[in-house]
């Protein structure tokens, strides 16, 4: 009898030992690492662009309850100045993300600058039919295969000009003028065609080449010509419309894909709602912040459709020139977009 209760405690203890063996579920779960990025804006920090990248970060930071942190860097601080760079250091994984220009994309690959061909986009809802249909698929398609990520595309919007030298309301007033540009050929060649001499010259430097003279004009939209005061240096505007500049929210792939599938949806449903944010703000700041630049003294000229076509009928020699390289299913992505 003895033996048997024994045996029966040997078999009770042995129970607990499983038992107690079991019990690591009420362990916690080992936290997750925490991330940190660095994203690179070329703007001012009062710009919509600054501001957008602002929010992203923001929502990130909440839906990941401070696990993943993004440091926003305006004025293209991380690259010096240079735009370029800028996304060759998001390529190599230098910078983390970045909101930045198709145009300095084109440095890559001329397709990207199907977008800002003159007048293929002629609205804002030909813009948006374009961007989050078949020609805003094909760029993300040409961004992978660079080595960025697309989580998203805002707008730097409608580009416009501004000189110091007249109004700019037909083609022959554009003649010998000297305007800067980003860098991109295919503006080069644009401007040309217009009779202006076009200067190729990295954003940070424009206000000071235009406050002494070194150049008569620059374009840009209506939100970077304010935020950047650059009308404090230029006398004359002209709306137009002649180029549509969007931004991509890019985020280096390597980096993307080695996160895990939780983080990667949370990073592109916050750009998703940032990016909706930005072009919200990036219109309707453009209306009042004309307005103040006009009430500053700055004399602005609205071309009609009609002067517009005068500009347009010069343009042929660009499109036969650039469409080989950008590819006519491209091209016709975005202009079918305006129909």
């Amino acid at each position: 009898m003895k033996k048997a209760w024994i045996l029966v405690l040997c078999l009770v203890l042995a129970v607990s030992l499983v038992v107690a063996g079991c019990g690591g579920g009420d362990k916690k779960a080992p936290e997750q690492k925490k991330i940190k990025m660095k994203m690179s804006v070329t703007t001012a920090e009062s710009s919509p662009w600054t501001k957008g990248a602002q929010k992203f970060a923001d929502i990130v930071k909440d839906k990941t309850k401070g696990r993943v942190t993004i440091q926003v860097f305006p004025n293209e601080q991380l690259s010096s100045g240079n735009q370029a760079k800028g996304i060759e250091q998001l390529q190599n994984g230098v910078t983390d993300l970045s909101f930045h220009s198709t145009i300095i994309y084109s440095v890559l690959d001329p397709k990207f600058s199907v977008i800002s061909m003159p007048w293929i986009i002629p609205s804002n809802e030909a813009v948006d039919k374009a961007m989050k249909g078949a020609g805003g698929e094909k760029i993300k398609a040409i961004l992978r295969a660079k080595g960025v990520e697309p989580l998203g595309f805002g707008e730097n919007g409608f580009r416009q000009i501004t000189n110091n030298k007249q109004p700019i309301a037909t083609p022959a007033d554009m003649e010998g003028l000297k305007i800067r540009i980003p860098g991109m050929k295919m503006y080069i060649d644009l401007f040309k065609a217009l009779g202006a001499d076009p200067t190729a010259m990295n954003f940070a430097e424009v206000f000071t080449a235009l406050q002494q003279g070194t150049i008569d004009g620059q374009e840009n939209p209506i939100p970077v010509i304010y935020t950047s005061k650059l009308g404090e240096v230029q006398k004359y505007m002209t709306i137009w419309n002649y180029s549509y500049d969007p931004l991509v929210l890019g985020i280096n792939k390597k980096l993307f894909d080695s996160l895990d599938k939780e983080t990667q949806q949370i990073l592109r449903d916050a750009a998703k709602e940032a990016c909706e944010y930005q072009i919200k703000l990036n219109r309707e700041e453009a209306d009042k912040q004309l307005a103040e630049l006009k009430a500053k003294g700055m004399k602005v000229t609205v071309l009609t459709p009609a002067q517009i076509k005068a500009f347009q009928a010069k343009m042929g020699p660009v499109y036969e020139k650039y469409e080989p390289s950008i590819g006519k299913d491209l091209m016709d992505a975005f202009r079918n977009a305006g129909k």
